[in-house]
């Protein structure tokens, strides 16, 4: 494609224009009162005081066409579209001021056929007009409109093919764009950096440097240095990025902070250090940004060092060790971390708060939620989403609650992250009608809200229901994912629907393109097996092996689990085996095994299953189990008698078997009656 173009300086053009409104009578009034006014409503309008600046228009006792076009301009920079157009509409006279406002206002909001209609019946357009309509179809992604404005411009300057060039790049059409920068007779500092940025962004960095090295030194900025070193950065160069670093004129901050970024993300943090401690300007921001990058590439402990040795840390930086460290399960050390920080914010007490829930610690999660509480100390969405997360592991329904109440009463549940912690906590604590209320009154659901709710009636063995809510999900706009997928094979599996549980399988690999994890193949050996169907049980694992996924411990589990329903001992011994040599230390495989082999008369196999458990130094977990009591949770684990009140509730435990055998032993009405019955 050939492009042809005239440029002409603003200047001229200015200057003609005004020889031509001269000619039709259209004359200039300035009074020069009015400068000051038309200035103080740009700068309202430009702080956002709209209210301020139609007060002051509207005691205006004489205005011009700059007064009307700075608060036309105003509306559509606060995003007040029909009070911009009410005021075009009402204004006496318009210049093409007037109207290349409208139009861009227009066609930054999307309403391009207004904005096109406006542009018809101009009565005199300018290159401003026409950038106007060119910049709009750009935004819009309307590229043959675009097309059509720039072949047809009767004049363009560079910011005309600036916004053409830009359009190209933003289509994807690199060649193009790199035709028409070619052929530019004039550009300047946007012209080269922009071709450079879409250079490097479709990774053709020889490319880019020739545009670099082609640029002009007087139009060569920092903006365009900056481009090409993080273009090198992004693309692996470090080491070239850092020569070029060294052959800059001059760096700002983004130069500095760049470099730093690409020696941190190849690890060469004593190079990084070294360039922040001859940073001239060190900032927080350009700090925490490092260990930010320390922390994302698994330096936590080398990070804190750092950290220890620097003054420039504060509250953001103890927040990203926190979370460092609660990533890699150091529990306690994120705990003291919290414990030595003074100025405490909300984010810090919610990252610590959602770590020690994540690292099995939820009881310690909650006490540091009842202190926050205890401080006064301000609460958001965050740490009530984290709080209701623990109360659903522990489960917690009473605490459950409480937050549950807490959020109403500060106008906080009404975010989706904070309902849908909330439907899951009840869920998992078995309170499935307050799950199904919370879920009800939601004003939009996402994935996780349906996932929730899915879950939560598949796991009560409602599994009906289950399929119920998933099939509403599929009327919605929200795409169901890996877990939707879990709770509905789990409803099929704990109601036993054998045939809709293959078909959901089916739906989910072929119609919604996911691919199976784990989960689902044992959601799909669990059903299938426990229902009988272990032959093709064990013609999914090899389909799962088909998929290169290997047969995991808890797919064989459920097999196994199926082999003790239906009393199959010799597929059982395979499954058992397969789980073994997996999970060597799972105590419940080996006490499934020892007790299936009992069962069939093998009592000589079953001892030495007994016996390879004990050589192996695997002892049976005890059972566990707890109670809520005044606000305080009592944990019991099976044979152990530590609790402070162990004698206290055995006693009461024999008195309530007591009562219960006297209870049993006294005979009843009915009884008395079928006994004396023969009697009479």
């Amino acid at each position: 494609m050939l492009f042809t173009f005239r440029l002409i300086p603003s200047l001229k053009l200015t200057k003609a224009l005004y020889q031509i409104l001269s000619t039709r009578n259209y004359t200039v009034k300035t009074s020069t009162y009015l400068k000051p006014l038309n200035s103080k409503i740009s700068n309202y309008m430009r702080d956002g005081l709209v209210e301020e600046a139609r007060n002051l228009f509207d005691e205006m006792p004489q205005r011009n066409t700059v007064t009307w076009n700075a608060m036309m301009r105003g509306y559509f920079q606060n995003g007040q579209l029909n009070q911009a157009m009410q005021l075009y509409n009402e204004m006496p006279s318009r210049d093409v001021y007037s109207y290349n406002t409208v139009i861009s206002g227009l066609m930054q909001r999307g309403d391009v056929d207004s904005a096109r209609d406006i542009f018809n019946c101009m009565p005199l357009r300018d290159v401003v007009t026409w950038n106007s309509m060119l910049s709009g179809y750009v935004h819009n992604g309307l590229v043959d409109e675009a097309f059509w404005v720039f072949d047809r411009m009767p004049f363009k300057d560079v910011v005309s093919c600036n916004l053409m060039i830009s359009g190209l790049l933003k289509w994807g059409d690199l060649d193009l764009a790199e035709e028409l920068f070619r052929e530019m007779g004039t550009r300047d500092v946007v012209s080269w950096t922009i071709m450079m940025s879409g250079l490097l962004s479709a990774g053709r960095i020889v490319e880019a440097r020739e545009i670099f090295d082609g640029m002009p030194i007087t139009v060569r900025d920092v903006q365009a240095w900056n481009k090409m070193i993080t273009g090198y950065i992004e693309n692996g160069d470090v080491e070239i990025a850092e020569v070029l670093f060294q052959k800059m004129p001059e760096r700002d901050w983004n130069s500095w902070n760049g470099m730093i970024t690409g020696l941190v993300s190849v690890l060469r943090l004593s190079d990084a250090m070294k360039l922040f401690w001859e940073m001239p300007q060190k900032c927080q921001r350009t700090w925490n940004l490092i260990l930010t990058e320390l922390l994302r590439n698994g330096l936590v402990k080398e990070a804190h060092a750092v950290l220890v040795k620097n003054p420039f840390s504060d509250v953001v930086s103890l927040t990203n060790m926190i979370i460092g460290y609660f990533h890699i399960g150091e529990v306690q050390t994120a705990v003291e971390i919290f414990e030595s920080e003074p100025n405490r914010d909300t984010t810090l007490w919610n990252a610590t708060i959602f770590g020690l829930g994540e690292n099995d610690c939820g009881e310690d999660g909650l006490k540091l939620f009842m202190r926050m509480r205890e401080l006064s100390f301000p609460m958001d969405e965050s740490t009530f989403t984290s709080v209701l997360t623990i109360c659903s592991i522990l489960p917690s329904l009473n605490l459950g609650e409480q937050t549950h109440a807490q959020s109403i009463k500060m106008g906080i549940d009404s975010f989706n992250a904070v309902c849908n912690a909330m439907v899951t906590m009840y869920a998992r604590c078995g309170n499935m009608d307050s799950a199904w209320l919370v879920f009800s009154f939601m004003s939009s659901h996402d994935v996780i809200s349906w996932n929730s709710i899915i879950c939560g009636f598949a796991h009560h063995g409602n599994g009906e229901k289950a399929l119920d809510m998933f099939n509403q999900m599929r009327l919605t706009d929200i795409k169901p994912n890996q877990i939707s997928f879990v709770g509905v094979l789990s409803a099929c599996s704990h109601a036993g629907l054998v045939e809709q549980g293959k078909y959901y399988f089916y739906i989910m690999k072929y119609k919604y393109f996911l691919q199976p994890m784990t989960e689902h193949y044992t959601c799909i050996a669990d059903l299938l097996g426990r229902f009988g169907h272990i032959d093709e049980a064990m013609k999914f694992l090899d389909q799962m092996r088909d998929d290169g996924i290997e047969v995991s411990g808890s797919v064989w589990g459920a097999l196994l689990g199926a082999c003790r329903i239906h009393n199959n001992i010799d597929l059982g011994e395979i499954a058992g085996e397969r789980v073994l040599e997996l999970e060597p230390w799972n105590s419940g495989v080996y006490m499934i095994m020892a007790e299936m082999l009992c069962d069939s008369g093998r009592k000589k196999d079953a001892e030495k299953m007994w016996l390879r458990m004990k050589e192996k130094g695997v002892k049976k977990q005890p059972g566990c189990s707890w109670i809520e009591l005044n606000n305080s949770g009592h944990v019991f684990l099976s044979g152990d008698g530590s609790h402070p009140e162990f004698y206290n509730i055995r006693c009461i435990l024999e008195l309530l078997l007591i009562e219960m055998e006297i209870e049993m032993l006294k005979p009843s009405a009915s009884s008395c009656l079928d006994i004396l019955g023969p009697c009479r």
